[in-house]
């Protein structure tokens, strides 16, 4: 299969930025494929994976509206409401799956991304080798009950007090607002905050963030208030593994009930790892993805 960066043009027209990366490190199984969606840390997987002893090739592409792929005019009602929903994203996986070929693979995805992988291992699974769903729950309102218990821990009651003021009126760009923000996500989010990250040009594409999301990972103002998924766990068939940092926004007392809804679900956390655990303690949190791609491949997988 052809290595480096591939556009793709979809059935609608636009086109999606593709790369596919592989190392030759032969020891615990033959060639495994990872499609990476929703995620911007491809290349470091690969790597990271390469060191546990992975002869891993990895295909990771950006999303319809994200960094380097086709940006839709997300302004225009028509297309706003056509393709800014999860139906949309979902299918686009499976498109993607499709024009690069691959099959029998392994899915990974974290936060928006393990929302995706939850509902596609529901509805494409029999393509699935195994899911990865990292840091994202099933259920939305034990997510805010959580992110706002942290809120409350983290903060004076002054400032959470003032927090809820300044959503209450829609007044996100209030600089004492985004000041508390960044305190919430040095806590919760991203931990370690590395100086080798801290001058990367953002990725995230905003309007499809702020539709699903918000403002901030501790308010929930758009689409995924009413993320629902719970009553389709038991339609996941295949391997499952469930990572999540212990300090982090997703409540991993969520992910234990997943756990053991999931027919076939392993749980894993990254100690002193935030939401981006893969940063904050990036040693463990690939390791458990390791030792789980281990498992399946070698029929040592035990839910």
């Amino acid at each position: 299969m052809k290595q480096g960066t591939t556009i793709i043009t979809l059935d609608n027209g636009y086109h999606l930025w593709t790369n596919t990366q592989a190392k030759a490190i032969f020891t615990c199984s033959p060639s495994m494929v990872a499609l990476v969606a929703t995620m911007n840390i491809g290349k470091i997987l690969l790597n990271k994976l390469k060191k546990q002893g992975l002869n891993v090739q990895v295909h990771m592409y950006d999303q319809l509206g994200s960094w380097y792929s086709d940006q839709p005019d997300y302004s225009d009602p028509k297309i706003a409401d056509k393709y800014l929903t999860y139906d949309y994203f979902l299918d686009e996986v499976e498109e993607v799956r499709q024009k690069l070929g691959i099959d029998q693979f392994y899915l990974i995805g974290q936060s928006w991304g393990g929302a995706l992988v939850q509902m596609y291992a529901a509805k494409y699974g029999q393509h699935l080798k195994g899911a990865i769903i990292s840091s994202m729950v099933d259920n939305i309102d034990e997510y805010v009950a959580h992110v706002n218990q942290v809120r409350e821990e983290a903060l004076p009651a002054d400032a959470v007090a003032y927090m809820k003021k300044q959503e209450a009126a829609n007044n996100y760009d209030d600089p004492q607002y985004q000041k508390y923000v960044d305190v919430l996500n040095a806590g919760y989010v991203d931990r370690k905050q590395p100086a080798a990250i801290s001058h990367l040009i953002p990725t995230m594409s905003r309007p499809v963030y702020g539709a699903f999301q918000g403002d901030n990972e501790f308010v929930i103002t758009g689409k995924l208030k009413e993320w629902q998924f719970e009553s389709h766990l038991s339609e996941i068939k295949v391997p499952t593994l469930l990572t999540f940092g212990e300090h982090e926004t997703m409540p991993v007392a969520t992910a234990k009930r997943m756990a053991t809804e999931i027919p076939h679900a392993r749980l894993v956390t990254t100690p002193e790892g935030g939401h981006h655990h893969m940063i904050d303690n990036a040693p463990v949190y690939y390791d458990h993805l390791a030792t789980f791609i281990c498992d399946v491949e070698n029929d040592q997988f035990n839910d």
